[in-house]
């Protein structure tokens, strides 16, 4: 009971800190170990952004056990790197019906120089890319229907790519105080429809093409999928989204220390593939096995070997460190690791949604109650 209180005690910002720091030192030595091949897609760098839901918990809670529906104890919007697959930064929310959008301050607030942001439609806010341009970013943001903007020329034929055919045309933003963004239009017309029954797929960026080409810009967003993959490892290797945390806060923080060690794996990763090359490690090592291994060997190493044996990496410089990392790379067998080839997926049988289980957010339940 007394470390379930401490966790609930824990505020939000503590676990943006804990993951921006720890990110930083994370990226460092992954650049480190790939010195040579760790080249940065455009001349900033490349963010993803998106939101998590946490998986409804149980009803441990006195205020949860007289509701019917599955009580979410929060949320976050993830910022991801796909160069080094770090999660550089998170943004949590206690409140599980909070719309994504309602964070976005939060989010621009972490806006960098020179960083590039992929953004799904639902982040096609016109303040949210305007903040993105104050700060000397870039966006490459998929654009929604009701999203306006004034158009400057005719769409030019930009070529195609195995999805479509690609158009591209300038047009202008209207922010605040009359400001006005000039930004490229780019509609990429599909050759087969989105699960939606969508046929046209239209991005807006204000990347200069200099910097970036039309087909290039389409490439970008198409990585945007890359950050449902990383969702989807944290959660199956690391187990991020306990259910038995039913306070918001104890939730949150256990998603957190997840994410850390994600990008601890992401940092084994590159490791081994200083040693045995990026396609090697990308295609055939499974991050699943290295994970259990590592959750099966973890109580056993701290018994067999000694604290003072830990301490030197604790004493190590980042560079000895790195030099020790690559080292021990060479004396993994890779095939201890190798990824399972899977057959086609059978197409699924789409559920029957039932009205009577909806969702309840367990923050504002709780604030029912001290109310």
């Amino acid at each position: 009971t007394s470390v379930y209180n401490k966790l609930n005690g824990l505020e939000p910002g503590v676990m943006e800190a804990l993951v921006e720091e720890t990110s930083l030192e994370f990226d460092r030595i992954i650049k480190g170990l790939n010195h040579d091949e760790t080249k940065s897609w455009l001349p900033g760098y490349l963010v993803i952004q998106d939101g998590n839901c946490i998986e409804a918990t149980h009803r441990r809670l006195q205020v949860l056990r007289q509701s019917d529906g599955a009580p979410l104890p929060g949320k976050t919007i993830v910022l991801y790197s796909p160069e080094t697959g770090l999660i550089t930064d998170i943004v949590p929310c206690e409140d599980g019906h909070a719309q994504e959008r309602s964070l976005l301050a939060q989010v621009r607030q972490k806006v960098k120089r020179n960083q590039v942001y992929v953004m799904d439609s639902n982040f096609c806010v016109l303040s949210h890319l305007e903040g993105i341009v104050e700060q000397t970013g870039y966006f490459v943001c998929r654009v929604h229907q009701r999203f306006s903007y004034n158009i400057l020329s005719e769409p030019v034929s930009r070529g195609e790519t195995e999805s479509g055919d690609l158009y591209e045309q300038q047009v202008i933003l209207q922010g605040k105080d009359n400001k006005q963004i000039k930004c490229r239009l780019i509609s990429l017309h599909l050759y087969k429809p989105t699960r939606n029954g969508a046929t046209k797929l239209l991005l807006i960026t204000n990347l200069p093409e200099s910097d970036a080409r039309t087909e290039f810009i389409a490439y970008l967003y198409q990585k945007r999928w890359s950050i449902e993959t990383m969702f989807q490892h944290v959660e199956s290797y690391l187990h991020s989204e306990i259910n038995t945390l039913g306070y918001p806060r104890a939730a949150l923080f256990g998603f957190s220390i997840a994410i850390i060690a994600y990008n601890v794996l992401s940092v084994i990763k590159s490791a081994l593939k200083s040693v045995y090359g990026e396609d090697k490690v990308e295609n055939e090592v499974s991050g699943y096995y290295i994970a259990g291994e590592i959750g099966r060997t973890y109580e056993g190493m701290n018994i067999a070997v000694s604290k003072e044996d830990w301490q030197l990496f604790q004493l190590v410089g980042e560079h000895e460190f790195i030099t020790l990392l690559k080292d021990l790379a060479t004396n993994v067998e890779l095939k201890k690791y190798k990824k399972q080839k899977r057959t086609p997926k059978k197409p699924g049988v789409k559920p029957v949604r039932r009205i009577s289980h909806k969702h309840v957010s367990t923050a504002k339940l709780l604030q029912l109650v001290k109310g």
